[in-house]
């Protein structure tokens, strides 16, 4: 790999972190709106409410930048870009196409991309503890809780996987992918897709930004861009967990014509979970917070550790 073949791919991964999210936000709006009759967010700029999400960046921008007077100054202003940035190194890693179509080949790729997911929650809890503010501190200390909760089926789901294709490196779990995993692995694909949405806190997960207790949880105190950075980093993950459940169940770019349209199928099947987030969005109530934690660990735990011993039978069966 020379310097201008490196460069490219880093070029390339950063558009599709800047511009991916915001087509995510900006179909959120579109979606909400048709789903809930919202009139608002249709009439912006003028057809079909283009101009929508530029309405919202200007609004983030004009906002004044304030700082808590009993924050903790640093940890503060850091908190955004320690939520943000994590979900650019994950992009790196996913594989898009075929023939080396991926920023990155990490040798051990599931478990670099879920350290890294969970070190973008850290985000959270920096600016729920830097805000010298109760509300802040409680949803910081439910983000805590709730991270703690939804890793492990999430690293037993991607488990599953691993065995199935025997490696851990994304594009060699593609590469294994066979059509007939499908059935076979819904049962993994649904802990780990739903622990993710726990995981970036997406409705009806949202308990450590329940605005109607907490105000705004973490976020409470922060305005303007830095505020614009937790919700670009919101997006963000849900085009890296929808990205992830393409490779890890539904065989990333596998499909008609994949030798030249791989990079497509894999666009496609990554937006079609998108859309899916942001239904379960208007879709769904809030879970109050022991139903979020019981349903972790007594519904999707149990579901990974039965998943992960058929996979071990099918395992020994076809060998």
């Amino acid at each position: 790999m020379n310097l201008l073949d490196t460069l490219l791919r880093c070029v390339g991964t950063l558009v599709a972190f800047l511009v991916l999210p915001l087509v995510v936000g900006q179909t959120e709006h579109k979606v909400m709106a048709h789903m809930q009759g919202r009139l608002g967010p249709m009439y912006a700029g003028g057809f079909h409410g283009w101009a929508q999400l530029v309405a919202d960046g200007v609004k983030f921008v004009q906002k004044e930048n304030v700082v808590p007077a009993g924050a903790d100054r640093r940890v503060f202003q850091l908190a955004p870009a320690v939520a943000l940035l994590p979900y650019l190194l994950v992009l790196l890693v996913i594989p898009v196409g075929p023939d080396g179509m991926v920023g990155q080949v990490v040798d051990a790729g599931i478990f670099f991309v879920l350290a890294v997911m969970g070190i973008g929650v850290l985000g959270s809890l920096m600016a729920g503890w830097a805000s010298a503010n109760k509300f802040s501190l409680l949803g910081a200390l439910r983000t805590a809780a709730q991270l703690m909760s939804y890793e492990l089926p999430m690293l037993l789901a991607a488990a599953s996987v691993a065995m199935a294709a025997g490696t851990v490196a994304l594009p060699g779990i593609v590469d294994a992918f066979h059509w007939w995993w499908v059935p076979w692995q819904l049962i993994g694909a649904f802990v780990f897709f739903t622990a993710g949405l726990a995981e970036l806190q997406r409705p009806p997960f949202d308990m450590p930004v329940a605005d109607s207790e907490i105000i705004f949880g973490a976020f409470t105190e922060y305005t303007g861009l830095r505020f614009a950075l937790f919700l670009l980093s919101e997006y963000a993950g849900i085009v890296v967990l929808c990205g992830l459940t393409t490779v890890l169940f539904l065989g990333g770019w596998h499909g008609p014509f994949e030798d030249h349209l791989g990079w497509l199928w894999t666009l496609v099947k990554t937006f079609a979970l998108a859309f899916v987030v942001l239904w379960l969005r208007v879709t769904y109530p809030r879970l109050r917070e022991d139903q979020l934690m019981r349903f972790a660990w007594t519904v999707l735990i149990p579901l990974a550790l039965a998943q992960l011993a058929l996979t071990g039978i099918i395992k020994v069966a076809i060998s």
